[in-house]
């Protein structure tokens, strides 16, 4: 019985195949085996065609090592490529991410006229007075009267928030959906949150300890302002 290590793994799903690589091995040894186990087992013309998912694991490859890749997929009737997925990024996706993972701070009041854009969550201690507008690609905490417009996740994401100490807004926006002040006054006893429920498909306006019921994933700034 041989122990050889399989550096390829395949498996079938309801989707195709997804094809798991070994990520100590050469890239090398990789195309040699791949090519080896798709020409032995997916040479049947007759077959309808195959989609394929390659995860890579903990490895990365450029550009000209992704086209080898799918040149010994597409060499073989009836596969084309689904996916190629890495646990690996590159620095500059890391440095991506973290501009849209940062809080930016600021102590200021947003006056009528003026509009504060800021990538990445925004706290704001301070006021947004009617006609004052702020909006982030990430989630809205405002430390003060929040009575202008606020808009979270700008760029499409529904699991962005916004709280207020005080919380009268004359336009609340997240992703999409877009809802008006609350119907009652607030005293500012309890901070206040707006969020998306997609089973409603509207903005729910709460008490932000309420939050941690719909959002188990709260980040470390939001589980300091729930518990004071």
């Amino acid at each position: 019985m041989s122990n050889k290590k399989q550096i390829v793994t395949i498996k079938g799903t309801k989707d195709g195949l997804t094809l798991h690589v070994d990520d100590t091995c050469s890239f090398d040894e990789v195309l040699k085996e791949l090519d080896h186990k798709l020409l032995r087992n997916y040479v049947d013309d007759d077959q309808p065609m195959i989609t394929v998912s390659i995860q890579l694991g903990n490895r990365y490859l450029n550009e000209e090592q992704l086209e080898q890749l799918r040149e010994v997929v597409r060499g073989h009737n009836k596969l084309v490529i689904h996916s190629i997925e890495s646990d690996v990024i590159t620095k500059e996706d890391a440095m991506e991410w973290m501009k849209d993972s940062e809080i930016t701070s600021m102590f200021k009041v947003v006056r009528s006229g003026q509009v504060i854009d800021v990538r990445g969550d925004v706290l704001l201690v301070g006021d947004v007075n009617p006609g004052g507008k702020i909006a982030a690609t990430g989630n809205i905490y405002v430390m003060g009267h929040l009575r202008g417009i606020a808009h979270a996740g700008i760029n499409g994401d529904t699991n962005a928030i916004i709280a207020a100490s005080y919380m009268k807004p004359s336009q609340l926006r997240i992703a999409n959906y877009i809802s008006r002040s609350p119907d009652y006054d607030t005293e500012g006893v309890y901070m206040e949150c707006g969020y998306i429920d997609l089973n409603q498909e509207k903005i729910i306006i709460d008490r932000l300890q309420l939050l941690n019921q719909k959002r188990p994933d709260l980040s470390g700034l939001e589980r300091r302002m729930l518990n004071g």
